[in-house]
């Protein structure tokens, strides 16, 4: 099973498939250094940017994993202010992908994360998706905010100091 990622759209947003030549105008998007709080790292220049999008654009050597990536557009705006990304793992009995987002300075706290995320895990469950799965840090809030929206929901289990939020059957929602 393999899957193409193609335009997402909601009420105020397109989810694009990402290309090499989104990596200028992203750079500036997620050039501030606060966005790596608590991921670690830092901005990446738009030089950066290209060798990371050809690597991802080329997509994963392993053919029972799949990587998926957008870049967020806000149509009213007609600018790029972020990323949503599915890493996608074939095991035969499931298909689980894990999640994860990113929404620039400028445009956070104005739900667009919460609704690329949204479309991004119902879309999955559209392609037969069952376990989408997103690692939090357990102090970012405005992350488990946006998994909360998105229909995820916290475990007990943690990996590398982040917790597990899980949502299954997606397909029901």
């Amino acid at each position: 099973m393999t899957f193409t990622a193609g335009t997402i759209r909601t009420d105020r947003l397109e989810l694009l498939p990402l290309r090499v030549e989104h990596a200028e105008e992203m750079a500036a998007v997620l050039g501030d250094p606060a966005l790596h709080a608590f991921i670690g790292g830092e901005p990446e220049s738009p030089r950066g940017l290209r060798s990371r999008y050809r690597r991802l654009a080329a997509g994963s050597s392993d053919p029972a994993v799949g990587w998926l990536n957008w870049v967020i557009r806000l149509r009213t705006a007609s600018c790029l202010t972020g990323t949503v990304q599915a890493t996608v793992h074939f095991d035969g009995s499931d298909t689980v992908a894990e999640v994860a987002w990113v929404v620039g300075t400028p445009w956070q706290g104005r739900g667009i994360a919460a609704e690329a995320a949204r479309a991004l895990v119902d879309w999955l469950g559209r392609q037969g998706v069952r376990t989408v799965v997103a690692h939090i840090h357990p102090e970012h809030a405005a992350s488990a905010a946006v998994a909360t929206a998105a229909g995820l929901e916290a475990t007990d289990e943690s990996h590398d100091g982040e917790i597990r939020w899980v949502t299954t059957s997606t397909q029901e929602r």
